[in-house]
């Protein structure tokens, strides 16, 4: 569906009910982005194209390139720089987190060979993960339990970081690898240092609850945030505190990301299952907000550009 007034907005028909949308922020080797969705019991995995990247497609084009079992419901999903499409054999690699507390590490070739490692340790339930984003051979993840902790690709703990609150975000920036980002529900964002071990920085967004925290790919010293309505936006060179703060939904606010071309572009959305959920989108620049999606059906836990 198109609406001329708003911009574009394109549909991808599905089968039931989605709870987790992922686009893979990493190169694939192929013109098409890479899109994983996952609902009850599968993880729907394919290859997106949209109409301003490509002239001879109409409106979007996406192709299944394989459906995963999945034991239970996802509830969130990251993947892996190592999904190449450009070489033999392909290689398509994903975790997943659900309600049993457990990762799952899917890997498959796209024909026969399919793997599922499954990584046990939280004790609660998992918000968030994210792959090393240079080699990809480890993972992180943080949990209602208090901890982040951080896997090998043999479904090895490696690290365990205890936090003072439950985890809700974990990033790994590109151009600090040796440094892991864990924002806590009740307001606060450290870094840690992976080979000391060590938090070594530490952020206040002064309020509660904090519900989703992103590290800016093109400005490392740009931290963004949701907290109870509003976003909030740190420059970690200048003060624990945020700079920049203003509401951004009636209700509680649920994620924050930012994009990934523009260090001024940022989206927000409200909390799931909210019948007026939103979907914003902020520039630093303008205080006029662009309102993409005002009734969304199915809210995705994660919100890629």
């Amino acid at each position: 569906m198109e609406d001329s007034g708003r911009g574009a907005s394109y549909t991808v028909p599905c089968d039931d009910y989605v709870h987790v949308v992922e686009f893979s922020p990493f190169d694939s080797g192929s013109a098409a982005s890479l899109l994983a969705y996952g609902g009850n019991q599968y993880v729907v995995v394919g290859t997106c194209r949209f109409q301003e990247e490509d002239m001879e497609v109409e409106g979007v084009e996406f192709t299944t390139l394989r459906i995963f079992h999945h034991a239970l419901r996802v509830d969130c999903l990251a993947w892996s720089p190592e999904s190449r499409l450009d070489k033999l054999p392909q290689l398509i690699r994903f975790c997943t987190a659900a309600a049993d507390r457990k990762v799952r590490l899917l890997t498959s070739d796209l024909q026969n060979q399919h793997e599922v490692k499954v990584m046990e340790g939280h004790t609660s339930y998992i918000n968030h993960l994210v792959f090393e984003p240079t080699e990809g051979k480890q993972m992180a993840s943080v949990s209602d339990d208090h901890t982040c902790r951080v896997w090998d690709l043999e479904g090895n703990e490696t690290t365990t970081f205890r936090l003072r609150s439950p985890g809700v975000s974990v990033c790994w920036h590109p151009e600090d690898a040796f440094k892991l980002m864990v924002a806590e529900k009740k307001g606060t964002i450290r870094f840690y240092d992976l080979v000391t071990q060590q938090a070594i920085l530490s952020l206040d967004c002064g309020q509660s609850p904090l519900m989703s925290a992103d590290w800016c790919l093109t400005n490392t010293i740009k931290v963004g945030a949701v907290a109870g309505s509003d976003w909030v936006i740190w420059d970690i060179t200048r003060s624990s505190y945020p700079q920049e703060k203003r509401p951004a939904h009636v209700e509680r606010a649920g994620n924050f990301r930012w994009s990934r071309v523009n260090e001024n572009l940022f989206s927000t959305t409200g909390c799931p299952g909210k019948i007026s959920s939103q979907l914003l989108v902020h520039h630093l620049g303008h205080p006029q907000v662009s309102e993409l999606c005002v009734w969304l059906f199915a809210l995705a836990q994660c919100v890629s550009f």
